[in-house]
């Protein structure tokens, strides 16, 4: 089966309930590894998420709209089964802090048993975005006034403030 997956072809996976900065940032430097890069929206029937998978994918969609060898689907289940459905030979990850380390090596040798033919390849943050987490996000854009919500452009990009402050004028 390995012989079939390709090595130049990542899969970045997450909820991106919404996608951030430090989201887009680790899919622009995996497209710069990598000749492919998918980026997969999981949906995870235990979470209640803030957007629907398709307003998700149309989200993360726009922001790289400028790179042709990326693209978005959603998935539900695995994702090491999902990176075997596109081809892929590679989970990208991308961890802010060290305690985010724990988590992630717990996932990747879980995977490795998982699908020995897959590989886990991980990126730091980039140290503007380290900090930053969708659940911070979503706190600060329910509580946000004028003033708050323009600074969210520091957290996400600027495409993902409309749709994301709308989510909370009905609340």
């Amino acid at each position: 089966m390995a012989n079939s997956l390709d090595p130049h072809h990542a899969v970045y996976v997450g909820s991106f309930d919404p996608p951030t900065l430090g989201h887009l940032d680790v899919v622009r430097r995996g497209a710069a590894v990598f000749d492919r890069v998918t980026v997969g929206i999981g949906i995870n029937p235990d979470k209640r998420p803030l957007f629907t998978p398709p307003e998700r994918v149309e989200l993360f969609r726009g922001l790289v709209a400028d790179l042709p060898h990326v693209e978005v689907a959603s998935f539900q289940g695995l994702a090491v089964q999902f990176a075997r459905d596109q081809g892929a030979r590679v989970l990208l990850r991308g961890f802010r802090m060290l305690a985010d380390m724990e988590s992630e090596f717990t996932m990747s040798l879980a995977n490795r048993q998982l699908a020995p033919d897959i590989e886990s390849v991980f990126l730091m943050s980039s140290e503007q975005f380290s900090h930053i987490s969708s659940t911070l996000i979503k706190q600060i854009a329910q509580f946000a006034d004028p003033a708050s919500a323009e600074k969210l452009a520091d957290f996400v990009p600027k495409g993902v403030i409309p749709p994301l402050l709308a989510k909370f004028e009905d609340r």
